[in-house]
Formats: C-alpha cells, sequence, structure tokens
C-alpha cells in the first residue's frame, strides 16, 4: 500500500469510527431502547429547559388510540395506532413524521381505559416486529410494509387476552422472536423469525400473560429468556424454553407491567397494588439454574412507567412518587412527587419524565436528591399520557394517544 495513503486511512479512520458509533447510539430500535434498559447512551444534550419546554421540530396528530411507544432506526419511525377501525403499523419519516406507509393488523379492540394497541413495534435488520392488542404479530418489510408473515399469538397457542389487553413488545433473540400469549404450556413462546414458526413453547409453564416485555441474559452459560407473567417472575431457557426458575412474591394479581431489570448475577422486578420489588440472586442449579431472594421492599412499587439502572441506584415511580432506591439493598435514598405518576427514560445523566396527568419533566439524575431541571404541559388528549418517552438522535420524542411531538434537545 502507498504510504501516503496508509497515513491518509489512518487519520480518516478514527472520526469514521467515531461517526458510526455516534449513528449507532442515535438509534432506538426497540422497546426501551438499543439494551431494553430504558437508557439512551447520547451525550451532548440541553442541560435544563426553558419555561416553555424545548423548541418543537414537528407534531403529527393522525395516529388514532393507542399507548405504544415509537421505535426508531436509520431515517425511520414505527409506531402503533388506529386507522379506519383497525390496529395498524405506521411508517414515519424520522425529519419531519411524515407518513411513509400503513400496515393494518385486524380490528382494533375497545377498552375502557383507553383503545387501540399499546406495544412498541421491534426492528431488526429489514424487518419491523409489531403486535396488536388483539394477538396479531405480524412481521413486515422495513422498507415498504409488505407482510412477510403474521399470525395471532393468542389463537394459535389458546391464550387469553388480560384484562387491560396485550401490550408487551416482541424480543428478537438471536434466531427467534419472543412473545408471551400466556397459553397452557405456552406462557411463552419462541418463533423463527424469518418464517413466524413455531420453534419452541414453555412446557410445564402456563401462566396467563402479563404485561411485560421480555429479555434475555446469560449466566453460568445458560442462555435464558426473562418474563414476568400474571403470576411470577419467570426464566426459560432460551434454546428450548425449559422452566429454568419462578419467583411468585413479586407478582400481584392485577397487573404485573414493569420490565425486569439485570446486572450480572442479580435480577431486579417490581410491581404495583401495594406489592413492592424483589432483587433476586441467579445461582447455578446443577445444568440449569435458580434463584435466591436477596431482599423484597416496599419502596419500589412500580406500575406501568418502568425504572432504569444507574450507578447502583434504581430510579422509577413508585406508585405516584419519583423515587431512588438503592439497587443491592432496596433502601430508599430520596422520594419527590415530581410531575406525578409516569414513565422514565435517561439519557446523558437525566431523566426524562412524562407524567400521565400530561406534564413532561427534565431531573438530574444522581442520589444526592430531587433536583428538577424543566418542565412543561402537553395538550390532553383524554387519556393518560402512558406512552414512555424516548430520546434518539438529539430529539425527545412524546407520544400522547393520536399525537407524536419531536422536540429538540440538542444542546
Amino acid at each position: 500500500m502507498n504510504l501516503r495513503v496508509f497515513r491518509a486511512i489512518r487519520l480518516v479512520l478514527p472520526a469514521v469510527l467515531i461517526l458510526s458509533q455516534s449513528l449507532l447510539a442515535e438509534d432506538w430500535p426497540q422497546w426501551r431502547g438499543p439494551e431494553r434498559d430504558g437508557i439512551s447512551r447520547e451525550k451532548g444534550l440541553l442541560e435544563s429547559w426553558p419555561p416553555e419546554g424545548p423548541t418543537q421540530v414537528w407534531q403529527i396528530q393522525n395516529l388514532g388510540s393507542g399507548y405504544g411507544s415509537v421505535s426508531i432506526r436509520d431515517n425511520r419511525i414505527f409506531v402503533l395506532g388506529v386507522k379506519g377501525g383497525d390496529s395498524t403499523l405506521f411508517s414515519l419519516t424520522r425529519a419531519y413524521g411524515k407518513l411513509l406507509w400503513t400496515h393494518p393488523l385486524g380490528s382494533s379492540l375497545d377498552h375502557g381505559r383507553g383503545d387501540g394497541p399499546r406495544s412498541t413495534p421491534t426492528l431488526d435488520q429489514n424487518r419491523v416486529y409489531a403486535l396488536a392488542e388483539n394477538g396479531e404479530l405480524a412481521c413486515v418489510d422495513f422498507e415498504g410494509g409488505s407482510t412477510i408473515w403474521q399470525r395471532n399469538i393468542l389463537k394459535d397457542f389458546g391464550g387469553q387476552n388480560p384484562n387491560w389487553l396485550l401490550s408487551e413488545s416482541p424480543l428478537v433473540d438471536g434466531n427467534q422472536l419472543i412473545v408471551t400469549p400466556g397459553g397452557p404450556d405456552a406462557s411463552i413462546v419462541a418463533l423463527d423469525k424469518q418464517t413466524g414458526k413455531t420453534i419452541w413453547t414453555s412446557k410445564g409453564l402456563s401462566d396467563p400473560a402479563g404485561y411485560s416485555s421480555c429479555i434475555s441474559t446469560d449466566f453460568n452459560d445458560i442462555h435464558m429468556i426473562l418474563a414476568f407473567t400474571a403470576k411470577a417472575a419467570v426464566a426459560v431457557r432460551a434454546a428450548d424454553g425449559v422452566l429454568m426458575w419462578r419467583y411468585e412474591p413479586v407478582a400481584n394479581k392485577t397487573a404485573n407491567v414493569a420490565t425486569p431489570v439485570i446486572k450480572g448475577d442479580k435480577v431486579f422486578y417490581t410491581s404495583a397494588y401495594r406489592t413492592g420489588a424483589a432483587l433476586l440472586q441467579l445461582q447455578p442449579d446443577g445444568g440449569r439454574v435458580k434463584v435466591e431472594e436477596v431482599y423484597f421492599s416496599k419502596e419500589m412499587q412500580n406500575h406501568h412507567g418502568g425504572v432504569v439502572l444507574l450507578d447502583g441506584y434504581i430510579y422509577g415511580f413508585s406508585q405516584s412518587v419519583l423515587s431512588c432506591v438503592k439497587f443491592e439493598t432496596g433502601e430508599l435514598v430520596w422520594r419527590d412527587r415530581s410531575v406525578g405518576k409516569g414513565a422514565l427514560t435517561y439519557a446523558d445523566g437525566n431523566l426524562y419524565l412524562l407524567g400521565e396527568d400530561n406534564v413532561v419533566g427534565l431531573a438530574k439524575a444522581g442520589p444526592e436528591g430531587y433536583q428538577e431541571l424543566g418542565r412543561f404541559k402537553i395538550e390532553d388528549q383524554g387519556w393518560p399520557s402512558w406512552a414512555h418517552p424516548v430520546v434518539s438522535g438529539g430529539r425527545l420524542y412524546i407520544r400522547n394517544q393520536g399525537t407524536l411531538t419531536c422536540y429538540n434537545i440538542r444542546r
């Protein structure tokens, strides 16, 4: 290789790597972000907001009913809503929110606490996976929205739709797509993500579906799927769906919603309705895995807004109060009413908060105490603001029923 060319490559390559890493960091390809932990790795965001909030970039108002959040990759945004009476997957441009295409997923279901889908689409390579509240699970083409495969997980696996309707977001795990239809011997199932064909069902585990989305982890050379069903915190072996462990005390009888959080060999579960949080220690058990309770605490009773783990501290709304607790002990560090009960996402040192009563907030993430850095109101759409906020590419995305708003939060 010519010496001059080599030197040029050596000078340019670091810049290319930095740019590629930056572009990767800007994507939000699934529920709760790249790692399903509610954490954005972006930097250079606003340290505080003016009284009116950050600058609005664009807003659309034609998504129909629904509580699902957005997923983002490259120049596309995907979100579920309702169009013409059908639960529908929408593909939008990232720059302006312009509609590119829609894909219907069957008749939308009515509910006294808000109609329409509750799930967030999952993006993987050239495919989009979307689960509607009626049980229809579709794999569609990323570019044009054509159907690759589709099936109804409630009908196919004998599951019953939970009271507030299916709300999980599908998990891509290797060549498998994981969902929880809650059927007999099929509480959790793995489908071939390319064809939709069944790979395994959780034989011996028949818990009805909860409202939580699955995550995956490795321990003691065993790859596992962790779920929160209507009755228990559970894990199955990802290779064949064999039950590894089951833990009931953290589950309530009404709605188990929060996605579990894992750190090393410990996993954190939490639910509301006078229940609480448990930290479970993973332990080897022959060729399997078992758990031992490290603690059970009433200090974090998270309903629907999820929790994030940062530097040894868990942040989330315990009932209606934003709280910080120690991950290792469950001890309360601080609490504040903040924006009222809601959902949260973390980015660049701060918590992005969306209260169900239409208040968006920004607060410092740290054990020193609650420090608010801004708040503003959004228009009431007639139902609680339950969709989780998303931070991607220097933008904050707030979905509130049929309205999706994009704000500039880059410094």
